[in-house]
């Protein structure tokens, strides 16, 4: 009796630990970006040491890009542009510096940045990397010192070395699912922002995209490819398609296009679902 009892009580934790957490997002910060130029927006970063937020928009070396302090205050001057045709943007730790991907075939820039904390000249990185699309949106692991770029057509991620540009070994995903069993990529794929995913750093939840059709933030493993957590947005959150998707500072990025505003949101609860 006493091993039945045993038995039933490990196949319910391993069911329950076999669930993805359940939470919920509110918005918690806004961004607002007050200058014409660029549709879209391409990513938020906090740098650390200078407590600030950088966000830059996509599609041309003049587009804005704005700087804010901690609590979203603007502090950059009114002609402050991209000067790179921005995708990804990250703060690398490990360079100290702000780093971007670009469209295309513009490569990798790093970002100098004064004592003020405003960009004052971007360079080209001499790391030749390929891309799954033209429009495809970097990731950065400070860990693995790797760019991760999402693949829509495979569903996959393709993590590359920021020391050489070498590929490593793909990541399958398994989209919306707790088991490789569960489901097909192909039925679902269309659900989810085609180019954008965050690195969000938590273990065993470390990939992030965003599924568009049911508006939630879905967390992945990118040790096993299945959802480990769902994070529910509100009702009006903006989210697109393409790009316009980020993370900074523990927080959750969107980027309302008519209101050229990025809303940030972070978890107020959590239950296993």
């Amino acid at each position: 009796m006493k091993k039945l009892a045993f038995l039933f009580v490990t196949m319910l934790m391993v069911s329950i630990h076999s669930q993805a957490i359940e939470k919920t997002l509110k918005q918690v910060m806004i961004l607002k970006i007050d200058r014409t130029g660029g549709a879209n927006g391409a990513n938020i970063v906090w740098h650390p040491v200078q407590k600030k937020y950088y966000a830059a928009q996509a599609g041309n070396v003049a587009f804005p890009m704005l700087v804010f302090d901690a609590k979203g205050k603007k502090l950059s001057p009114e002609d402050l542009e991209t000067k790179f045709d921005v995708r990804g943007f990250w703060y690398n730790p490990n360079t100290k510096t702000l780093q971007a991907n670009g469209y295309d075939d513009f490569g990798l820039s790093e970002y100098r940045i004064g004592t003020d904390g405003i960009p004052v000249s971007n360079k080209k990185l001499e790391i030749n990397m390929s891309k799954p699309d033209a429009q495809s949106v970097g990731a950065y692991d400070p860990k693995k010192n790797v760019l991760y770029f999402y693949d829509m057509s495979g569903v996959f991620i393709e993590p590359h070395s920021m020391t050489d540009g070498t590929t490593g070994d793909v990541i399958t995903l398994h989209l919306g699912a707790q088991s490789k069993n569960d489901g097909s990529n192909e039925d679902v794929k269309y659900d989810y922002n085609e180019n954008a995913i965050v690195f969000t750093g938590i273990p065993k939840a470390e990939i992030g995209l965003l599924n568009v059709s049911k508006k939630q933030i879905e967390l992945y493993d990118l040790a096993t490819g299945l959802m480990t957590q769902k994070l529910k947005l509100p009702d009006e959150a903006p989210t697109q398609s393409s790009m316009n998707f980020s993370y900074a500072n523990g927080i959750y990025w969107l980027f309302d296009k008519t209101e050229r505003t990025w809303y940030g949101y972070n978890a107020s609860s959590s239950t296993a679902k």
